[in-house]
């Protein structure tokens, strides 16, 4: 519930308090910290950006990808596309990688915005109504590594942008490719996970999900984490896996009774955090026995994966806040609460910060259901964080950069 609110600019000190819906109690907090700027696209951006030096680079639904500057958020360039940018980018050198929704894999100047090649896949595929990313490319070596909607994992030679090699699944490929050692883990909306030979994209063991009454695939919507011999990941049948990493048996999972796991996880130390959808709960569990150390509510969906700094986790969620919680306890100790969800938090929620009556998450309509949560500002990307800012983007079409200071 909103209770007062000052009109804010950049690098004014704003204030927002709520009744914060992640709380057993109702509780008043100061959400709002210091925007130091924020950049308008013209369409919703999903993905996470990617900070160097002097900039960020992020993609948006408008089909543009932007260079802005770290510090003042100006634009540096444009890189036009015939296509939705739901893949966030990797570096390498002066060449910056991003996918998009005409199907094809990029390769741009990230001084300039100037092509350098590209990769056309067989094309690409929406999978549902909540398959909202691309598959963001990585790189290891001389290659770049990419899924397509058309199925296949790609090996790129970085140099020319020639295909080395090609492994075809039986579903679409939306996750992110993580490269370790000599392996790359790699998801598909086929309900494997694919461990395959970075050189020659072999197979070297699959692992199929459990599947669910309503999902029977058990999709794989992101990237998995390895930490310590164990490879992590979520799937739409609402388990949490433990892997080994070098054969693909069990170690543990974990069952979300009321709904999809699709962030990847993040490790630290002793302990893995991950955020869920249908339940609005983000977790904290003992990486190594599977066990639960913690757990808060949250007020929506967290597909985005988090983000350590000093003794907190960060991580967005689907009604338009980046909160920041103690890794210890879980205890709220930040927010910030995006245009969009200060302007039409309202039409979701009631007073008490839950779903006002009549509103159903998965109704008759649900396609403007969806509509209006998005309409919230939903951060589906992961907040990521450089000398105390956060840089984030927003399904309202901005791009955030946020002090964290008190």
């Amino acid at each position: 519930m909103i209770e007062h609110l000052r009109s804010f600019k950049p690098n004014e000190q704003p204030y927002l308090f709520i009744i914060c819906c992640c709380m057993t109690l109702p509780v008043l907090l100061k959400a709002q910290h210091s925007l130091n700027w924020e950049f308008e696209t013209k369409g919703a951006v999903y993905s996470t950006p990617l900070l160097d030096e002097d900039n960020v680079y992020i993609g948006s639904a408008d089909h543009n990808f932007y260079a802005l500057d770290k510090e003042t958020g100006e634009k540096r360039w444009e890189f036009p596309t015939k296509g939705e940018i739901h893949s966030s980018a990797c570096l390498k050198g002066d060449l910056i990688f991003f996918a998009s929704g005409d199907g094809n894999l990029y390769a741009v100047d990230k001084n300039s915005g100037r092509e350098v090649w590209q990769f056309k896949s067989n094309g690409e595929k929406t999978y549902d109504l909540w398959d909202y990313y691309l598959s963001s490319p990585k790189v290891d070596g001389a290659f770049v590594y990419w899924g397509s909607g058309d199925g296949n994992v790609y090996a790129i030679e970085i140099a020319t942008g020639i295909m080395k090699w090609q492994f075809e699944t039986k579903g679409i490929v939306h996750a992110d490719p993580v490269i370790h050692k000599d392996k790359i883990f790699i998801g598909s909306y086929d309900g494997n996970l694919y461990a395959l030979d970075k050189e020659g994209g072999e197979l070297i063991w699959k692992f199929k999900t459990l599947g669910a009454q309503y999902f029977p695939k058990g999709e794989i919507q992101k990237a998995v984490l390895v930490d310590s011999g164990t490879v992590y990941f979520g799937s739409r049948d609402y388990n949490l896996y433990a892997l080994d990493e070098h054969t693909g048996t069990v170690k543990w999972n974990m069952r979300e009774p009321q709904g999809w796991i699709i962030a990847t996880p993040v490790a630290n130390k002793d302990h893995i955090f991950f955020g869920t959808s249908d339940a609005h709960k983000f977790y904290c569990y003992e990486k190594n026995s599977g066990a639960k150390v913690w757990d808060i509510n949250v007020g929506m969906r967290v597909y985005g994966s988090a983000t350590l700094y000093n003794g907190l986790v960060y991580f967005g969620t689907f009604d338009g806040k980046v909160l920041g919680v103690d890794v210890k306890t879980g205890e709220q100790k930040w927010a910030f609460q995006t245009k969009g969800s200060v302007k039409n938090y309202a039409s979701v929620f009631d007073a008490n910060g839950q779903f006002k009556k009549g509103f159903a998450l998965y109704g008759k309509d649900m396609i403007n259901t969806e509509k209006m949560i998005l309409n919230l500002g939903a951060i589906l990307g992961t907040p990521m964080i450089d000398q105390n800012t956060v840089y984030f983007g927003s399904a309202d079409g901005s791009i955030y950069a946020v002090d964290l200071n008190p």
